[in-house]
């Protein structure tokens, strides 16, 4: 075969959109919680998604630069959190940490929560005397029958209430069962939940089943 004219030769080119880069704008989402919150519930909402945001996609040492530019945020430290996006090489395209890309472009998005308390938070304080003032029957969370599907093929009921943390059921399954808590590990909609979690966080309903898988412990002779 015969060599190609030189002047044949069409080299291929690679061409990279930059993506638009704007400066972290100063002002915080507003949104509306679908319950009034308190500041606890706040924090556990937070804590359950940073627990489990990097388990998912991106890159860890990302996710920990977004939630130390969260904070930065939440103390109006405005200098403090670009300093940190730009550290780390964080490109907003809209000027916002709701939707982010790192270097190597992949995104990220932060739920508003993270970033602001909703305009119907409520003081712990005005919350508790509330319930003082409530009455005795209005005080106790009203239970009901949980379903709960272990890996083992074996379903049970177990009596919660709301405010309930995945850790406190976790506890009375493994009285109920005698499955040790580090032994389980609780799913709701495909999402794995935190010990912090609550389930009036999860919006589950009286009729849905939360997901149990049940891991063997280790013998060792």
């Amino acid at each position: 075969m015969g060599v190609a004219n030189s002047r044949d030769y069409r080299p291929t080119i690679t061409v990279v959109l930059k993506r638009r880069n704007e400066p972290l704008k100063k002002d915080k989402p507003k949104w509306k919680s679908d319950y009034p919150m308190t500041e606890g519930q706040l924090r556990s909402k937070r804590d359950e998604f940073w627990d489990t945001a990097p388990a998912f996609d991106g890159r860890k040492e990302i996710w920990d630069a977004l939630k130390a530019a969260a904070v930065a945020i939440e103390c109006n430290d405005h200098q403090l959190a670009q300093a940190i996006v730009d550290g780390a090489s964080i490109t907003l395209p809209h000027g916002s940490l709701m939707e982010c890309y790192d270097e190597l472009g992949n995104r990220y998005q932060l739920p508003a929560y993270c970033l602001s308390p909703p305009v119907n938070l409520v003081s712990e304080c005005n919350d508790h005397n509330a319930s003082e003032n409530a009455e005795p029957q209005e005080k106790k969370e009203k239970e009901f029958q949980l379903k709960v599907r272990l890996s083992t093929g074996k379903d049970l009921r177990l009596s919660v209430t709301m405010a309930d943390s995945i850790r406190q059921l976790k506890k009375q399954l493994q009285i109920q069962e005698d499955i040790d808590t580090a032994h389980q590990r609780w799913f709701f909609s495909g999402k794995l939940l935190t010990d912090k979690t609550r389930l009036q966080d999860t919006k589950i309903q009286k009729d849905f089943v939360i997901q149990v898988i049940v891991s063997q412990p280790i013998v060792t002779s």
